[in-house]
């Protein structure tokens, strides 16, 4: 007998068929016209082997009790009955609060655990914890760090900038040239936080190639601009140096300002800091002007091909896009504020199909030209603490408690964490340097996480408590620019004893005295028929009922947004620029500042008051490449979400010989005699991982492409401590872009490649630790 129901997850909306408790076919959403293929790692992942199915201890803690341990990452673990866990995790909880203060708990979810509105992971830590006494939080994000920081101080308000984007239709229509620094890469567009429902990016681009619009693409890696590759013509491949794109966009700007194309009227009109920015530029008071000639010793680029782009950029209606991926190294606020003072200088924001994007090819949304409406939402509350970190340096905080560090024209001390409680999120993905997060997560009290599986954040935990995925669960599903909200329905039965984090959290509150605060009374199924109620009246104004009840929404699965698309015909900083005065930007100048006299007060040689070329240690120019000459870029994967469901059908299709698949260009293969399909050693001074290879001339020479998000799998091969599946964070360096954002990066690195050597290990990273019993008195 086999039903149907609807889900969703960051990447898509689908419909299952489910025959007995298992996932038997999963279709993408009725008005889905390009559905992810990641909807295929599901049904594979929810009955794997890597499923934690009982509360379980780290032995060494449930035998010694709490304080630092080394043995984290390799210890085994004693399953024990729910009850006991959360009395042991309670009475925790409380030790820590009352010995150390709540300043002493890390939340340290970084989201991404599911599509839902209620069962999101973050939120339900968050709003327990808050309940509790608070928390110390992590601020930005690992991807937007530095756009989050240095744009407030250029723009003002930044909603319009990440959430009213031109549209990719304004673009077909008004556009004569796209200068997209990073690439518009298409792999990146099934996904947005909390899902999406109608993927209308790749038909956007496709739209943009049909209507004669040229596109550049400045990036190292082959554009894949999928439903776009017959118009090869229009889309010119610029393979730069990875890391010096900030470069190339001076010698842009000084070819437009010596060459008199600079739009004079705009930057009088819309800017402040001009002259700053210019005379560095031209170099009057370094002596060194950034001349196409300086950029091409840089960026491997010749100067009159630049100079060439510049020309053609003034000609027409140009609308220049930088990648998130850019601000993922050192120095990363850079290349994001020098692309800003570019489309500046050019003079076409504010107008129709022209002026500056954020993040093409970074995102499923950007460029959806959906609204911003409010969405079904789990009430937080306030954090009665109100210290915090920058996300990417919770290592730093672990290892250096009471230490100073910089931020945002602030110094601030590291709180002294003893508990780190993770639910949602895998920092052992995402985080840099992993053999100095080992050391990290070894250096706290107690590390407790929530997860449906043995990921190596679990394995380098304390307490595991077993939650349940999203098809185990009801729940809403929306994002902040998604054309639908989804009834997210249960399709399956949990696996083993795993609980939704609401359960868990429930229990732990009623230890904790607070349990009728957290729930307010009300069931799972009442939170989302009191978050969908609250929410249809909220979005629906004087008209709610064109809204169907919940009920009549549970049943059919779906309701659209009403004004799901009324950003289409949205100028981005069109009001600003129909108007300064009476719109003016929430600057100190109520202008775009080009330079930034707030930015150079705090005095930060590693970001100064207005965009320069500031070479960074690792790049191929840097005396570090002659014993490491390959850089390395740390992407997105294109077979999952993050770390997401790796050992997933579309992911392990992705993989060579289940290791984390890597591009290498034919003349360095040649080289180090490799060939296409070859296992190899990646490594540097920070650590080694093993890739697959791919030999492919999709990539720039001297520069090796490994996507992050292969599961940790620490392994000793030959003496030497590696990771056996491909996690490039064990090669990336854990340093903040700046003391200005502190922002995350881990996208670039310089290594070696040389082929393997010895047999072959077994990839472990998917199996759980060992079990034991409890030694009993």
């Amino acid at each position: 007998m086999s039903s149907t129901g609807n889900n969703m997850t960051h990447w898509g909306s689908y419909t299952a068929t489910v025959t007995g408790n298992r996932i038997t076919a999963i279709t993408g959403h009725r008005d889905d016209p390009d559905p992810s293929e990641l909807l295929g790692n599901i049904a594979s992942t929810v009955t794997h082997r890597s499923r934690v199915t009982k509360p379980s201890f780290r032995r060494g803690w449930l035998e010694n009790g709490p304080g630092p341990a080394d043995r984290r990452g390799s210890e085994e673990f004693v399953e024990l009955e729910w009850d006991e866990a959360l009395d042991l995790l309670a009475a925790e909880i409380d030790r820590v609060r009352t010995d150390h203060g709540n300043k002493a708990i890390y939340a340290g979810s970084y989201g991404w655990a599911s599509a839902g509105r209620f069962h999101h992971a973050q939120s339900q830590l968050h709003r327990f914890l808050k309940q509790a006494g608070g928390y110390v939080a992590g601020v930005n994000s690992y991807s937007t760090g530095c756009s989050e920081v240095i744009f407030p101080h250029l723009l003002g308000n930044t909603f319009e900038l990440y959430r009213k984007h031109t549209h990719w239709q304004q673009l077909a229509d008004n556009t004569d040239l796209i200068v997209a620094f990073g690439g518009i890469p298409t792999k990146n567009m099934a996904v947005v936080p909390g899902g999406i429902t109608v993927h209308n990016a790749r038909p956007g681009i496709a739209e943009v190639v049909a209507a004669g619009t040229r596109i550049v693409a400045v990036t190292p890696i082959k554009p894949d601009l999928k439903g776009a590759e017959s118009a090869d013509s229009q889309v010119e491949w610029w393979p730069i140096v990875p890391a010096t794109d900030t470069a190339m966009m001076l010698a842009l700007a000084h070819t437009l300002i010596v060459e008199n194309l600079v739009d004079e009227g705009f930057i009088a009109t819309y800017t402040d800091g001009y002259d700053e920015f210019a005379h560095d530029v031209l170099g009057l008071s370094t002596g060194a002007p950034r001349t196409a000639e300086w950029a091409e010793s840089i960026t491997g680029f010749p100067a009159d091909k630049i100079r060439e782009l510049a020309r053609n950029m003034a000609a027409g209606r140009t609308f220049i896009t930088v990648g998130w991926s850019l601000q993922r190294s050192k120095y990363g606020e850079q290349p994001m504020w020098a692309a800003l003072n570019l489309a500046c200088l050019l003079g076409h924001i504010g107008l129709p199909g022209g002026g500056f994007g954020h993040g093409y090819g970074s995102m499923g949304d950007v460029g959806a030209g959906r609204g911003m409406t409010p969405l079904p939402a789990f009430p937080q509350g306030p954090n009665p603490i109100d210290d915090f970190i920058p996300v990417a340096r919770v290592s730093d905080m672990l290892l250096n408690p009471g230490g100073e560090f910089e931020y945002n024209g602030e110094i601030r001390r590291y709180p002294d964490v003893k508990m780190v409680y993770w639910a949602g999120g895998n920092p052992f993905h995402h985080h840099q340097d992993l053999d100095r997060l080992e050391r990290a997560f070894s250096a706290v009290d107690t590390v407790v996480v929530h997860e449906p599986y043995w990921t190596s954040s679990a394995k380098h935990a304390d307490i595991v408590l077993p939650c349940t995925l999203s098809v185990e669960r009801e729940d809403i599903g929306g994002s902040r620019q998604d054309s639908h909200v989804i009834a997210m329905h249960a399709l399956l039965s949990p696996v083993g004893e795993a609980r939704d984090d609401f359960a868990i959290f429930t229990d732990l509150a009623d230890r904790l005295g607070f349990a009728q605060q957290f729930t307010e009374g009300l069931s799972p199924r009442e939170w989302l028929e009191k978050m969908y109620s609250t929410w249809a009246v909220e979005v629906g104004g004087s008209q709610p009922t064109e809204l169907p009840n919940f009920e009549t929404f549970w049943q059919d699965g779906d309701v659209r947004v009403p004004g799901a698309d009324s950003a289409r015909d949205h100028v981005m900083f069109g009001q600003f620029r129909a108007d300064p005065v009476a719109h003016r930007l929430p600057t100190p100048s109520g202008l775009i500042q080009i330079s930034s006299p707030v930015v150079a007060s705090f005095g930060y040689d590693d970001c100064p008051g207005h965009p320069t070329w500031l070479e960074p240690e690792e790049w191929l120019g840097s005396p570090l490449a002659q014993k490491f000459p390959l850089h390395l870029i740390a992407d997105q994967p294109a077979g999952r979400l993050h770390s997401q469901l790796d050992m997933g059908e579309i992911s392990m299709a992705h993989k060579v010989s289940g290791r984390e698949r890597m591009r290498m260009h034919p003349d360095n293969a040649k080289e180090r005699g490799i060939t296409d399909g070859d296992v190899v050693r990646v490594f540097n001074d920070k650590g080694e991982c093993l890739a697959g290879v791919q030999v492919t001339e999709t990539i720039r020479r001297d520069v090796v492409q490994l996507p992050t998000g292969a599961w940790f799998d620490p392994q000793i091969l030959d003496g030497r401590r590696i990771c056996a599946h491909g996690n490039p964070n064990v090669l990336t360096t854990d340093q903040g872009t700046s003391r200005l954002a502190q922002g995350c990066s881990g996208a670039h690195a310089l290594v070696q490649v040389c082929l393997l050597g010895v047999a072959l290990p077994q990839v472990q990273a998917f199996e759980p630790p060992v079990i034991v019993s409890r030694k009993r008195d």
